[in-house]
């Protein structure tokens, strides 16, 4: 593989899968028989997403195919979301993905995930021909941008929680708290937190006239699905206390429209809105990376953006996800785990007593008083993020990308962003040129997720 045109330089070793990608590439360009691949991942609804390209022939390196492959499926299906992958035009990718993804395999948690969120058995499936792939089957629909009335919106975060009371669009009221979701197993805990910080919003506004969630995870019909906030509950107590958690709140603000979205989606309208504009791809950088989209007519697809687990580091000795067990995914690269994970090659002691907002919050001030090593540690991230961009436009049309989340604050932020620009105007041009890279003012940073959560219900009157 070639070596990267700008270095991390806190962690050398980066392999980025987007030159690992666009290596092979040439090597399909130059060889004089490629085969044609076609990805197909289905959905809830009858929803598909097909994803193709050109590929070595089989007598060439079978296994590099194979590696690199197994990454963009892996990136399919947490990026569109799915219960089901068919392949065509590899088998032997085939045979490792229904390997893989059965019980007791290295992807058995994607699986069991999906399997979870859709409420279907999971499945791998083999198709003779690419042709044989029906074309994918979408459905965009538009999300939020509704202004009038008094509205509350809430940011449930990993690390903290943000609540907002918005009139006719403007911000009257903002407040930003630090809690502990991920390491409570009582649901009662997250329940009364969110609850408080509603009330508190809600005494200052007149009325109440609709609630906007942001929150990470997986929502269906304002149900929580999946969601990392409520790690430690047990299924018992999920099932019973969490699934209809917002719903649950909701009613004691008050008879009101109540839209739940995941945190990713959020962020990429709040950048729609700022902009005026489509196909922006919203990350988050919080407790760990959030991701979504707006395409073209400020609607969303309907897709998961779940890139924590996109696969954005091609290195074997990636670190691992504590989680799904795979490496070199986004949620070591783009979240508070970044910034941990880069601390000791800084020489930034962190004491293992904190809780990871407090582990940030010490680098960041480290930030604030010039240390050069802390500088080259968002450079670091930067150069992460420039060469991530680059491996999610093979999977979006990319005009606008806009950065928020709690890793995003102060001059860290900046110092990140210009990094990523970096690499993409030396390595990826086309994109660089293409593509418009922005980070909102610092409160907007902060708590602009929960007033755009504000704008997602739709007041009927």
């Amino acid at each position: 593989m070639s070596k990267p045109a700008v270095i991390a330089a806190l962690e050398p070793g980066f392999s980025p899968l987007s030159l690992a990608w666009r290596d092979y590439q040439k090597d399909v360009n130059a060889s004089s028989n490629p085969r044609r691949f076609v990805c197909a991942i289905e959905r809830d609804k009858g929803l598909c997403s097909t994803w193709e390209a050109m590929i070595l022939p089989e007598t060439f390196d079978e296994t590099r195919t194979v590696a690199l492959l197994e990454r963009i499926v892996k990136s399919l299906l947490w990026i569109r979301g799915g219960y089901k992958i068919k392949v065509a035009g590899c088998y032997a990718l085939y045979e490792l993905l229904k390997t893989a993804y059965a019980p007791g395999g290295a992807r058995y948690f994607d699986a069991n995930f999906m399997a979870g969120v859709y409420e279907k058995p999971f499945e791998v499936i083999w198709a003779d021909k690419p042709e044989s792939i029906a074309e994918g089957r979408e459905a965009a629909s538009p999300m939020g941008r509704h202004m009038n009335g008094c509205r509350i919106g809430f940011d449930a975060g990993g690390s903290d929680r943000k609540v907002s009371a918005v009139i006719d669009g403007e911000a009257v009221f903002s407040k930003e708290v630090i809690w502990f979701p991920k390491i409570n197993d009582n649901p009662d805990y997250h329940y009364q937190g969110i609850l408080s910080a509603m009330r508190e919003a809600a005494e200052h506004m007149p009325r109440v006239d609709a609630i906007g969630v942001s929150s990470a995870g997986v929502y269906i019909d304002n149900r929580i699905m999946v969601a990392s906030l409520f790690l430690k509950v047990p299924k018992n107590l999920f099932d019973l206390k969490v699934k209809d958690m917002y719903i649950n709140v909701a009613k004691e603000i008050g008879d009101v429209p109540l839209v739940v979205a995941n945190d990713g989606d959020v962020t990429a309208l709040a950048g729609a809105m700022s902009l005026n504009a489509g196909n922006v791809l919203g990350i988050a950088m919080g407790t760990s990376e959030a991701g979504g989209y707006v395409d073209h007519d400020m609607h969303i697809m309907g897709w998961l953006n779940e890139l924590a687990f996109v696969p954005v580091d091609f290195n074997p000795g990636a670190m691992a996800d504590e989680w799904s067990g795979d490496i070199g995914c986004g949620v070591k690269y783009f979240s508070q785990d970044a910034v941990i994970k880069l601390a000791p090659a800084a020489g930034i002691h962190l004491e293992e007593s904190l809780s990871p907002a407090e582990k940030l919050k010490i680098v960041q001030t480290e930030m604030e008083r010039g240390n050069p090593e802390a500088i080259k540690l968002y450079e670091t991230i930067g150069v992460y993020f420039g060469y991530a961009i680059a491996y999610y436009a093979l999977f979006y049309e990319i005009d606008h990308v806009l950065i928020m989340g709690r890793v995003t604050s102060g001059e860290g932020g900046t110092l990140l962003l210009d990094k990523a620009r970096e690499v993409l105007k030396k390595e990826f041009p086309e994109i660089y040129t293409r593509s418009q890279l922005h980070i909102p003012d610092e409160k907007s940073r902060r708590v602009g997720q929960s007033v755009a959560a504000a704008s997602l219900p739709e007041i009927q009157r």
